[in-house]
């Protein structure tokens, strides 16, 4: 009756030392989410359309959907409205 007993304890300790050891530290689970929120953002930043502006050899200004590879550019980012917008010409009354 007392190995019964023994084993028992053994398995319900070796329970709680595990679940011990696997819990997360309040300090560790902030950390994960403030790398989860930086990662959202860049993806956020990634997922919006963006225009490239530089200069070309002649010094004119070029406005591009894709950067150039050999050279500065500056990263212009476009807003996407909100919503639909439609635009033409009005429509006729139906008869």
């Amino acid at each position: 009756m007392r190995a019964w007993l023994a084993i028992v304890a053994g398995v319900a300790l070796g329970v709680g030392v595990a679940w011990w050891l696997a819990r997360e530290s309040p300090d560790a689970g902030s950390r994960k989410q403030a790398r989860a929120d930086q990662a959202a953002a860049a993806q956020a930043r990634d997922a919006r359309p963006s225009l490239y502006r530089w200069r070309d050899d002649a010094g004119v200004l070029q406005i591009t959907e894709q950067p150039p590879k050999d050279r500065r550019f500056e990263r212009i980012d476009r807003e996407v409205p909100a919503g639909i917008r439609v635009s033409g010409d009005a429509a006729t009354a139906a008869d």
